[in-house]
């Protein structure tokens, strides 16, 4: 860890084999410490939170990924549609909560149009066009390119001009093809993913990315994930934040590694992260996922965001996550101020700050 953090202190690049000493290095205070002096220099003490409602508009799915308890088949019991009524009086009750962000993600029905994902956004604007709008994921501009014969760059586009303003970074999951055979084979793939990601950068949106851990990767294959994304990032600049998601295996059909990852596991996965993506300006650690107590050490070891009140997030608590489908600002602040940091609040694309 010496040798990296002399490196990393002089201002030069960690390679592939420098983060896979970081993944599996015992020193974890070393590890800590170079990663929080990258977070310091760009970032001070302040750490960002956002206020969000989540929109999950549908959750039947042509797909059926083996690690999604999300998903399920039309006609299943529990399966449906959020018809524009329900959309609206969603987004107005959290309008009234105090939210500002709209988080649109769902699942690839068979049964919806495009139409139908162009009446989202409008819908919402309509309630309050000043809305922040992170809407659809690469696997979904893919999936709508799909049904509507409309290439993903006029999409994006046509989205972008309608009020979208970032795309959120799900279904990246881990880029390596067999990996991805395995947790989500009908999925598009991870160059096809980065191509999406490609194209929102050129047109203007920004963007965040995930990476899934803790099911059958390894730490070969996170390394891997890390520099494609680094290497789209030298390219584009067109990425925020990374999110690495703990993967909740519990009523899927892959089982996690562990029921949960271990703590040096994930402190040296986030700590890597912060390391490696020198041009990220943003790591994320969703609270929602993680669980208080684990976000505030991560941010000691180079997390700078802890994500959003999320209202109605119902993803990942299919899988099984036990902490609250909602959080409150006043929760969130308390949170970063406990663990020693200035909270400030942001929207996805870091437009807007207030202490």
């Amino acid at each position: 860890m010496r040798d990296i953090a002399e490196r990393v202190a002089a201002g030069e690049r960690v390679t592939e084999g420098d983060a896979l000493a970081m993944l599996a290095t015992p020193d974890i205070n070393g590890l800590g410490a170079i990663a929080d002096a990258v977070r310091a220099r760009l970032h001070d003490r302040r750490a960002f939170y956002g206020c969000s409602v989540n929109l999950n508009y549908t959750n039947v799915c042509e797909l059926r990924c083996p690690l999604c308890a999300f998903s399920c088949d039309e006609g299943d019991s529990g399966a449906y549609v959020l018809d524009m009524e329900e959309v609206a009086r969603r987004v107005r009750h959290a309008c009234d909560c105090g939210v500002d962000q709209v988080h649109i993600v769902g699942a690839l029905n068979p049964a919806l149009e495009l139409d139908y994902y162009r009446q989202l956004v409008s819908t919402v604007k309509a309630v309050r066009e000043d809305l922040y709008i992170v809407g659809f994921t690469a696997t979904e501009y893919d999936y709508m390119s799909q049904i509507s014969g409309a290439s993903v760059d006029r999409l994006l586009t046509e989205f972008r001009e309608a009020g979208v303003s970032a795309l959120p970074g799900g279904g990246a999951e881990v880029f390596d093809a067999e990996v991805r055979q395995r947790i989500a084979p009908k999925k598009i793939s991870g160059d096809q993913w980065l191509a999406v990601m490609r194209t929102a950068h050129r047109v203007g949106l920004r963007s965040n990315a995930t990476l899934l851990y803790n099911h059958v990767e390894t730490d070969a294959h996170v390394v891997d994930h890390l520099r494609r994304l680094r290497a789209l990032q030298d390219e584009t600049g067109g990425f925020q934040a990374l999110v690495p998601l703990p993967y909740h295996g519990e009523r899927t059909e892959v089982p996690a590694r562990r029921r949960r990852p271990t703590g040096l596991d994930t402190v040296r996965l986030f700590a890597t992260a912060r390391i490696y993506l020198d041009n990220f300006p943003h790591i994320k650690a969703l609270w929602m996922y993680l669980g208080w107590k684990t976000v505030q050490a991560l941010m000691h070891f180079g997390v700078d965001d802890i994500g959003a009140t999320y209202l109605n997030e119902k993803i990942v608590h299919a899988a099984g996550a036990s902490t609250p489908d909602s959080g409150s600002e006043e929760a969130l602040r308390g949170m970063i101020q406990q663990a020693g940091f200035t909270p400030v609040r942001t929207n996805a694309g870091y437009e807007k700050a207030s202490e």
